[in-house]
């Protein structure tokens, strides 16, 4: 079997999304099962979209989820740096000789032909056709057309795009995941591979860079489907054999319609954002399409190259299931140890305003650690850490609620009583004290456990109780206490 070689090949305009990420992530998994080479190349031929952030982007996005390339336009180790490689340029727009030459060689065999007319002749056409009730292909009008008549056009000034010339037949490409497809090239239509502007189409300038660059599988979206037919006869045209080609199930909603805005943003900035894991991110989109021979489902980046294969993707859509992402990034949240969830929830607390200098170390792990099985994605610990870390203390509205009851009021004033002779208040000395208010108040379970929680942490759910009691100390305990809605029936004995 000669080198693997796959691409992942996004164009620079915009934020990378879920779907295009599971594309660059099954591309990396199987050139790392296979030992062989992933190429990051850019198709930045639309000028006026291609956008230096959005490449920026790429390129950060690439590097958080792991994938690192291992050839491009800049290193993966440091996109500063020039990349590495020898098939390069990596960027379309520094490829145009090399479409130049391959277009002048299919002209000469009679495969091209100049197109010469107009976006209004163009649109009467797909006009008729709409009216006839058929699908749009172009007529083929300018391919008959004499040398004389084409000369006559040029000398008018106006400037061909140039069409591909579709013979006749089926066109049959063996797909690794779904087998051998065939096309009716009669339903295809002669296709554009060069506008009149000079600007290379996609399906060109892709066949021409995918095999100059040694491409030997193409792993790319099923909407990419359409596209094949049309790149299999250039392959052929140019005299050139196909590379293997593999198109990922697409990836739908709940509603099990393409994914869209409609179903939100699926960014991987916006998952970046909410405080998905990175593991659990790629572990997540290798989920959406492909199962491991194990039917393990937690796997990291290393074991799923171990296993993957294009045997095991799937032909069927798959779901974009929020609420499993989130179970899945809890997972991971859970397996770490506080100080390294600490530093992945900082910035968020940070951000949030929360006063974080001066607090000891050990304690901000605690109070994290605390909060683990709370959270699924790190935005949330915002959330979570309030009860520890707002200034000034204040209290939801659900905890005042459960505060108007004059006997959750009395719980709270008997809580405080039993604080007056305590010089520290840990995890056993708060079991104590609810001990004795068991005994006193005869009450336990919610009826004793709620009131207590509402004045302390101003929330009616959280961590365990006690761990947070602890972590807030005696004396933020009593002032707690001594605020708001439990004030009145504290005050006498604080």
């Amino acid at each position: 079997m000669s080198a693997v070689r796959v691409r992942f090949a996004p164009s620079p305009t915009g934020l990378l999304h879920l779907g295009n990420a599971r594309t660059a992530l099954f591309n990396w998994l199987f050139a790392r099962h296979q030992q062989g080479t992933l190429v990051l190349r850019l198709e930045d031929t639309d000028a006026v979209r291609n956008d230096p952030e959005a490449e920026r982007g790429i390129y950060v996005s690439l590097r958080w989820l792991g994938l690192l390339w291992d050839e491009g336009p800049v290193a993966a180790e440091d996109p500063q740096a020039p990349g590495r490689g020898e098939y390069g340029p990596y960027r379309q727009s520094e490829r145009t000789e090399l479409y130049r030459r391959c277009l002048e060689e299919l002209a000469a065999a009679g495969k091209v032909y100049p197109c010469f007319c107009s976006e209004l002749e163009l649109e009467q056409e797909r006009r008729q056709a709409a009216a006839a009730g058929l699908t749009y292909h172009y007529s083929g009008r300018c391919r008959s057309l004499r040398e004389a008549e084409r000369a006559d056009r040029m000398a008018q000034g106006r400037s061909p795009a140039w069409r591909f010339s579709v013979p006749a037949g089926l066109v049959e490409v063996d797909d690794a995941i779904r087998g051998r497809l065939s096309f009716d090239s009669g339903q295809i239509g002669d296709f554009v591979v060069v506008r009149a502007s000079g600007k290379v189409t996609y399906n060109f300038a892709c066949v021409v860079d995918d095999q100059h660059m040694a491409i030997s599988h193409v792993i790319r979206g099923e909407d990419h489907l359409s596209n094949t037919p049309k790149q299999a006869l250039l392959y052929r045209a140019l005299g050139w054999e196909p590379p293997a080609f593999a198109h990922l199930p697409l990836i739908t909603g709940p509603d099990h319609k393409p994914l869209s805005k409609r179903h939100g943003d699926t960014s991987l900035d916006r998952f970046y954002r909410d405080g998905c894991l990175p593991a659990a991110l790629d572990n997540y989109m290798a989920l959406l399409g492909w199962s491991s021979p194990d039917g393990e489902e937690i796997l990291s980046l290393a074991e799923m190259a171990e296993r993957f294969s294009l045997e095991r993707v799937h032909k069927a859509a798959a779901v974009f299931d929020l609420d499993k992402l989130r179970w899945l990034n809890g997972k991971y949240l859970r397996a770490l140890p506080p100080e390294a969830l600490y530093e992945l929830v900082r910035p968020h607390l940070e951000l949030a305003g929360y006063p974080l200098n001066g607090r000891p170390r050990e304690w901000l792990w605690a109070a994290v650690d605390s909060i683990r099985e709370k959270i699924d994605l790190l935005s949330e610990s915002v959330a979570a850490m309030r009860l520890y870390l707002q200034e000034p203390f204040s209290r939801s509205a659900e905890a005042e609620r459960v505060l108007q009851e004059e006997s959750a009021r009395k719980v709270a004033a008997a809580f405080a009583a039993e604080l007056l002779g305590r010089a520290r208040l840990d995890e056993a000395g708060f079991e104590e004290v609810v001990a004795e208010l068991k005994k006193k108040l005869k009450l336990k379970g919610k009826a004793l456990l709620m009131p207590l929680r509402a004045a302390l942490t101003g929330e009616v759910q959280g961590p365990e109780l006690k761990k947070a009691a602890a972590l807030l100390g005696l004396a933020e305990c009593r002032k707690r206490l001594a605020e708001g809605s439990v004030a009145e029936k504290s005050s006498g004995v604080l």
